[in-house]
């Protein structure tokens, strides 16, 4: 039974529709004819839920909860459809709710996924109709050379389709309650990621010949394992010289400055020598101009693909050093840390990672032991290359 309530002198209703608790304020004022007049009017209301026929928007039509009751009423609407939504109607649906819960960059990557794969293939189809069989033969497809390019899909890239498909099928199957098809389906095997750092030999030759303007940025990129993400949204007010630290609270991706990839990778890095010179020569270039630390010449943030076609590729070329992508500066400063002898636990938080377990599994053929203090085996190592590199 809703209620006609006064808040600051002026009226407003508390009643319940689909089980929540609604407040909607009035600008009458508390008298007892404007009581009566918002009675009636509750009374008529609390009929038409009862009725099936109340409408939130035409009642309060500048109401915040409007758009989430209209939300909830085309679902009830689809319920009632059980599985005869189309696979697109529901997937559209099904990613706009994602967007709060997800990044920009995550949620463009889904869009994607949905425009070039998911809905061409079945969104036609009625959600609650798509079989088991239907699911195998569509990854099949996927794994069949492109008809134009003739190039395949990576493993990965298949099971990642695949997976926002098994989401999308078994949240429809919750929802609608119907069963759903994916039953037993096994992602495609996948070879282990390929780990391939650079040597220090190959780390200085890199940081010898590349363009004066981009060494610092290389440099930190070596010898902190910060993800290009990272790296690329890294800003002024988040490196502490006097500390000597880099607080990690952001990442750019795909244009977007956004939270880092997971909870654990929002951390502080502690700056080596190198990096600590880097930064303070990166000032000299850009700490007038930007709030990011590496940016363009006009202040903006790194495009990483630009700079890795631009730059980083020509100079692998150039020095006849195997092609491999930038990543491979993360696994380098995990593997130095390692040669360098320092303990796991300090160079997984280092790298953001929640354990030691990925770093044993990922880089344990090239830990020569595990002896040293934090931070201070790596700076000898590093010193007495350089200084070897200066007497030659």
């Amino acid at each position: 039974m809703g209620t006609v309530n006064s808040r600051e002198g002026k009226l407003y209703l508390d009643f319940r529709y689909r089980g929540i608790r609604c407040r909607e304020q009035t600008q009458l004022a508390d008298t007892q004819t404007n009581r009566q007049k918002l009675g009636k009017v509750l009374d008529m209301m609390e009929q038409q839920i009862r009725a099936g026929t109340f409408d939130y928007s035409h009642h309060f039509p500048n109401s915040p909860r409007v758009e989430r009751f209209v939300a909830i009423e085309k679902l009830s609407r689809q319920k009632a459809t059980g599985g005869r939504m189309v696979f697109s109607a529901f997937a559209e649906l099904w990613l706009d709710e994602k967007r709060v819960e997800w990044r920009a960059s995550q949620f463009e990557t889904v869009d994607g996924i949905l425009r070039c794969h998911l809905i061409p293939a079945m969104g036609e189809e009625r959600i609650g109709t798509i079989s088991k069989q239907a699911i195998l033969a569509f990854r099949l497809r996927l794994c069949e050379p492109d008809g134009q390019s003739g190039k395949t899909l990576s493993a990965s890239r298949i099971n990642h389709i695949m997976t926002y498909l098994r989401l999308i099928l078994n949240e429809a199957a919750e929802r609608f309650d119907f069963e759903s098809p994916w039953r037993n389906i096994k992602a495609l095997p996948m070879p282990r990621s390929q780990v391939q750092p650079f040597t220090l030999e190959e780390v200085q030759l890199i940081l010898t010949k590349v363009r004066p303007d981009f060494r610092p940025y290389y440099a930190v990129r070596f010898f902190t394992g910060l993800r290009t993400g990272e790296v690329d949204g890294l800003s002024w007010d988040n490196v502490d010289f006097g500390a000597r630290l880099i607080h990690v609270h952001q990442s750019l991706v795909r244009g977007n400055l956004g939270p880092t990839k997971t909870a654990g990778s929002h951390r502080t890095i502690a700056m080596s020598q190198s990096v600590y010179d880097g930064l303070r020569a990166q000032w000299e270039l850009t700490g007038e101009k930007s709030t990011f630390v590496f940016c363009s010449r006009r202040g903006q943030p790194l495009n990483h693909r630009n700079v890795t076609r631009r730059v980083w590729y020509p100079l692998l070329a150039l020095l006849e050093l195997e092609k491999r992508n930038p990543y491979q500066t993360r696994h380098t400063a995990a593997t130095l840390w390692l040669a360098a002898g320092e303990n796991p636990e300090w160079i997984a938080r280092q790298l953001g990672h929640a354990n030691t377990s990925m770093l044993f599994r990922v880089y344990s053929r090239f830990v020569p032991n595990l002896i040293g203090r934090d931070g201070a085996a790596f700076e000898q190592l590093l010193a007495e290359e350089f200084e070897q590199e200066d007497e030659e």
